[in-house]
């Protein structure tokens, strides 16, 4: 059931996110009176699950149809070089039924079946589609080919702006109902910090608390592992037995949290408070009660949860004594270890049980310069990831993730604060990567439009239609590239 709710949110949030991309293109072009052929939600190759069209004044609509046939015909000959060559040529659309769709120049809108985006086909544009037929007739003056550089550039960059103001929407929204909270770096030194393997080898202990970044005080703990990530951190001050020390990061201390991909090489540490004691457990066997706070395992002290979790494996079928606090008082408890290595017992994981979680509340208007300042903040952080992703020597290509890892950010429950929070990520996502300078993404085009205004020499359509199959090779290599390394995590 997990499964599936993480699917639907992953689809929906898709689904918004792609229909408020193609929003974008299509209201751009229509503003510079620009015609729209196709206007669709997910891919329709070969067939689609809905479309509709105006007809002769008339709605029609199609379920589960096999694509419309084209508006021209196909002849083929050889040119006096002896290559082999395609004429394309109009049908004359007087011959066609009455209630035929390529009697109408009018939008056709739809669902396609293949479920990883969607787009716009505007008249005169060399796209993904490839559809080379229309581009080899005389340009018209309703085609996005024969429209100002300057109109075709608002076109092109309509698509990443929607996203960015979705994002926008998002945060205002969130601030004004929920505000902003985070755990501040001061709360979490109040027990210290947890690392786990990767961070004892940077030279992290548990208990240390952590005094600065590269210097600089991070007042949000959570920031903390990717401002280390992003910003290339070179050291971290910790205190630790009552003294500063300045600890060195390794110069592969980047690739190697990139290939981890966890953050929790450092987190923070709470007391093992037990919030649920399993039925015909270990635990109830032994006594154990909520409320109880697990203090020890036999001669080991474990005064937070962290500490039991990482001590507890190596009692498996073995008879332990588990000392707890309570009341005020320590109680000693024993018990006979599962095979497993467990106990049974939930441990109360509620934030705020621990810690003063710092809550700023924001009125609508104060939400709006918030929201901005947010939205941008996360523009500014994605980018630096994507720098990473094309740096060889990080290796960080090998961190990245296709659909199953997008999915995965959804939580288990279907929590809509959460959700939005999540695609108003994935809308920043979407944006930064349609704007880097690869043909068949929105940058390549733009691109190709800022070098016309600058020359005011524009391409030809030889030169694009080799471009969009350059891009679109690329394009696929990145997606096999993220999608490989999901696979490749599941059986690891």
């Amino acid at each position: 059931m997990t499964i599936l709710i993480k699917v639907l949110q992953f689809f929906l949030s898709l689904s918004i996110l792609i229909f408020i991309h193609e929003l974008g293109h299509f209201l751009a072009a229509k503003a510079f009176k620009t015609r729209v052929d196709k206007f669709y939600l997910f891919f329709d190759w070969g067939f689609s699950l809905f479309r509709c069209k105006k007809v002769n004044g008339k709605w029609r609509f199609k379920f589960f149809s096999k694509n419309v046939p084209e508006k021209y015909t196909t002849t083929e000959y050889k040119d006096a070089a002896g290559k082999k060559q395609t004429k394309y040529e109009p049908i004359d659309i007087n011959t066609l039924p009455e209630d035929d769709w390529r009697r109408s120049d009018s939008t056709e809108y739809g669902i396609g079946w293949f479920p990883l985006g969607g787009y716009n086909k505007i008249a005169g544009m060399v796209d993904e589609s490839m559809d080379k037929s229309q581009m080899q007739q005389p340009p018209q003056p309703w085609e996005f080919r024969s429209k100002p550089a300057w109109q075709r550039f608002i076109i092109m960059i309509a698509g990443v702006t929607m996203n960015v103001l979705l994002a926008f929407v998002i945060y205002i929204g969130l601030l004004t109902k929920e505000g902003e909270q985070y755990l501040p770096t001061s709360e979490v030194n109040k027990y210290g910090i947890s690392v786990d393997s990767l961070g004892y080898e940077f030279g992290l202990r548990d208990g240390d608390k952590v005094l600065a970044v590269d210097g600089k005080y991070v007042e949000n703990f959570q920031e903390i592992p990717m401002q280390i990530i992003l910003e290339k951190a070179k050291t971290i001050e910790v205190e630790r037995d009552g003294k500063d020390t300045l600890i060195n990061l390794p110069e592969d201390a980047l690739t190697k949290l990139l290939k981890k991909q966890d953050a929790n090489f450092i987190t923070y540490r709470f007391p093992f408070v037990v919030e649920k004691v399993m039925d015909n457990s270990v635990a109830e066997a032994g006594g154990l009660k909520e409320g109880d706070a697990i203090v020890g395992i036999n001669d080991i002290e474990t005064p937070y949860y962290q500490d039991f979790v990482k001590n507890i494996k190596q009692f498996k079928n073995q008879d332990i004594e588990v000392r707890v606090l309570r009341d005020n008082d320590t109680v000693a408890l024993a018990m006979h270890m599962t095979d497993e290595g467990v106990i049974g017992a939930y441990c109360r994981t509620y934030l705020p049980d621990y810690f003063e979680i710092e809550t700023k509340d924001y009125t609508f208007f104060q939400a709006i310069p918030a929201g901005f300042s947010k939205t941008f903040d996360e523009l500014g952080d994605y980018w630096k990831q994507v720098k990473l992703i094309f740096t060889p020597k990080t290796k960080a290509y090998e961190s990245v993730g296709g659909f199953i890892s997008i999915g995965k950010i959804f939580p288990d429950q279907w929590i809509w604060s959460i959700f939005w929070r999540m695609t108003a990520f994935l809308s920043i996502a979407l944006a930064v990567m349609n704007i880097l300078p690869i043909p068949a993404l929105d940058g390549g085009h733009i691109l190709f439009l800022l070098v016309e205004i600058i020359t005011r020499r524009k391409p030809s359509d030889k030169f694009m239609e080799v471009a969009e199959t350059v891009g679109l090779i690329l394009v696929l290599g990145l997606v096999i590239l993220a999608n490989g390394n999901d696979i490749i995590r599941l059986f690891r």
